[in-house]
């Protein structure tokens, strides 16, 4: 059974969320070779942010929608990386920047329904702040042990006998609560780690520091194809096709589908013109190989619905993680 997205959306994830401060940039995809007579409005390049570090998958995904978006629109889409907060540094900056549609924002759900249930009121950004041009692609969390664990099955976790560790990429991330949900609807005792991003989430994984993981796919796969990593569920709504022996949790009886999912923002206010023109970009960016290669590459299923769509089903997600956090005393927040 491959991965369908039809189902409900309300649990799309975060990963990455870092609740630290730091700030870097780093430029790339600059350039561009479009033959069309017309260009991007003013014909001045676009600088993308990130939030995120150079190297992670929404910085590739970033990469690779500017390469395309440089080539269609015939001007320079220079990535700029801004990580802190799971990209709120970055989207502050973004709400700053005049609304012409030469500064944009890969945006990470997780910031917009994740965020939120982990800090202060009315600390993290509201994406109601922003206009959005277009979805890009939804990943997959798979909860992961090392071979000599002892464990291969929920049911292995919950009758271990003593308090299970989890790591997670960060505190406040899908990855922390796809587990959180999943220990406490299955009633086991479990103590969060938080690392800084999937990398140490998976050495701590594969060193035996931590029991299990909730990692992106992605960034597993290799190792579990190795026998390097034994995957128990998945969070995925149906089995993904490229890891269809491994159940979701849902078919092991727990309602825990998280996903993570990107797309990309802009100041609220840009011109309807100038918005359609990125999106036609974007669109023909989206159907170019390279691009369709790198989500084949990273296991990443195309998101590549309009704005609107992405704030309700974004809006919906932070109403029903609220809902549910409330229900089982989760504190993303956490201690760490």
């Amino acid at each position: 059974m491959t991965t369908n997205h039809r189902a409900r959306r309300w649990a799309l994830s975060g990963a990455g969320l870092t609740l630290a401060l730091s700030l870097t940039a780093c430029g790339g995809n600059v350039g561009g070779g479009s033959d069309s007579d017309e260009e991007f409005p003013g014909g001045d390049p676009i600088t993308m942010l990130v939030g995120q570090d150079p190297g992670g998958s929404t910085d590739l995904i970033a990469r690779a929608a500017a390469d395309g978006l440089s080539d269609e629109l015939g001007v320079p889409v220079t990535v700029e990386n801004r990580p802190g907060a799971n990209g709120a540094l970055a989207a502050q900056q973004l709400a700053g920047e005049d609304p012409d549609g030469h500064t944009l924002m890969v945006y990470n759900g997780s910031l917009a329904y994740i965020t939120p249930l982990a800090v202060g009121e009315g600390e993290a950004p509201d994406i109601a702040d922003f206009d959005i041009v277009t979805g890009l692609s939804l990943d997959d969390y798979v909860l992961v042990t090392a071979p000599g664990s002892g464990f291969s099955s929920v049911e292995d976790l919950a009758a271990a006998g003593r308090p299970i560790t989890f790591g997670t990429t960060g505190v406040g991330t899908g990855s922390q609560l796809s587990q959180e949900l999943l220990f406490a609807q299955a009633d086991i005792d479990a103590t969060a780690v938080p690392f800084d991003g999937g990398s140490p989430t998976l050495t701590a994984v594969l060193g035996g520091q931590v029991d299990v993981g909730s990692v992106q796919l992605g960034e597993a796969i290799e190792q579990i194809e190795s026998g390097g990593l034994t995957p128990i569920v998945t969070f995925a709504e149906e089995r993904p096709s490229y890891l269809p022996d491994t159940p979701t949790a849902v078919e092991a009886g727990y309602d825990v589908p998280v996903q993570q999912s990107r797309a990309v923002f802009a100041p609220q206010g840009v011109p309807d013109d100038v918005m359609q023109t990125l999106r036609d970009g974007f669109e023909a960016a989206f159907e170019t190989e390279a691009y369709q290669q790198l989500n084949e590459d990273n296991l990443l299923t195309p998101l590549e619905v309009d704005g609107e769509e992405i704030r309700e089903r974004w809006t919906e997600n932070l109403d029903n993680y609220r809902a549910v956090v409330e229900e089982y005393g989760i504190d993303l927040g956490g201690d760490a």
